[in-house]
């Protein structure tokens, strides 16, 4: 699990590719009246390619942790046009307004939400650092004010919330959490931090047995025993072992995560979410490693390898209903792996 150069240059041309691409779309859309049917572009003029809202917010976010990993890539010119052309103030308050409208509070809740936030954690993190694209800095202050909307109503969500969702698919609550928990952090986002941590220990720690036999789902590209897991770890810290030991399958049966899933049509845009399944497993599985002691990391270790295997070939080949996300779980994957680039001659 490792990123060349030629690696990254290809992951970016397909994430530009695919953002870039207005149709197909699967439109998110509440009808009000009659008359309340825009096409895409003109209620989301920063988010509107991609098939879908969600898929165009983590797909501008791999863009940006690629230039990140390869600050020479040939692409980063193109990228940083984009970004120029989609990431103003105008735009984005096209989308906050949408948004805020009456009846759209469900909006992209939780998904969509908690990607939003981690691109804005990635932005002010290349700005704050000098890093990355030129002009991030606009593009993150833009961005900030519909990120901080979100914040406060996942947070909002999350207090109001009595049960998770335990969904291998969007709704999943412990990956949106997940993903939110680098925005709290990286911008001291308190309230933020503090929903997290308690909705994660009310809802899950007193989880015992997970049972495992029920995955995956044949339209999972989410392994929800292995997000909760990998959740725990961050919110318990030091008291996470305790609680792995009581969550844990049994030997017999942790086969089910260490197996990678079979793909039957790869044209089918819920089959096809069984290759993410398999990176978001790979990145679980190796994250998870690094808090558990030999052999069982070493077999998670080796498991996240034969994840990665099994859906790496297909990260930007196929259909759109493929190549227009994975790209963002293979990199999720790498960065479990504390992404590495080799440059080959």
């Amino acid at each position: 699990m490792s990123l060349t150069r030629v690696d990254a240059e290809r992951l970016a041309d397909c994430a530009l590719r695919v953002v870039q691409q207005r149709y197909p779309h699967k439109l998110d859309h509440l009808i009000r009246h009659a008359d309340d049917h825009p096409l895409p572009h003109a209620i989301h003029p920063v988010f509107d390619g991609c098939y879908d809202w969600h898929s165009s917010v983590h797909m501008h976010w791999s863009l940006l942790r690629l230039c990140r990993a390869v600050p020479e890539l040939s692409l980063a010119p193109a990228i940083a046009a984009h970004f120029d052309a989609h990431f103003t103030p105008d735009n984005v308050a096209v989308e906050r307004d949408y948004a805020g409208e009456p009846g759209r509070g469900g909006f992209e809740r939780p998904y969509g939400w908690a990607w939003l936030l981690k691109l804005q954690s990635e932005l002010n993190s290349q700005a704050r650092d000098g890093i990355g694209l030129r002009g991030g800095h606009r593009w993150a202050q833009a961005l900030q004010p519909f990120s901080t909307d979100v914040a406060a109503r996942l947070a909002n969500f999350l207090a109001a919330s009595h049960y998770p969702v335990r969904a291998g698919t969007h709704a999943n609550s412990a990956f949106a959490m997940l993903l939110a928990l680098d925005y709290a952090r990286s911008e001291s986002d308190v309230a933020l931090r503090n929903a997290i941590d308690a909705s994660a220990r009310a809802w899950f720690a007193s989880d015992r047995d997970y049972p495992i036999a029920y995955e995956p789902g044949g339209n999972d590209f989410l392994s929800p025993g292995l997000c909760e897991a990998l959740l725990m770890r961050e919110v318990l810290g030091g008291d996470f072992i305790d609680w792995w030991r009581a969550f844990a399958p049994a030997a017999a049966s942790i086969q089910r995560w260490l197996t990678p899933a079979i793909v039957s049509d790869r044209s089918d845009a819920q089959g096809v979410h069984l290759d993410g399944l398999n990176l978001s497993r790979a990145a679980c599985l190796a994250a998870l490693a690094s808090s558990l002691s030999a052999p069982q990391a070493q077999v998670f270790r080796e498991a996240a390898d034969a994840h990665w295997a099994a859906a790496w070939p297909q990260v930007t080949r196929g259909d759109f209903v493929a190549t227009h996300w994975l790209v963002s779980f293979a990199l999720l994957a790498l960065d479990a792996r504390h992404l590495s680039v080799r440059t080959y001659p």
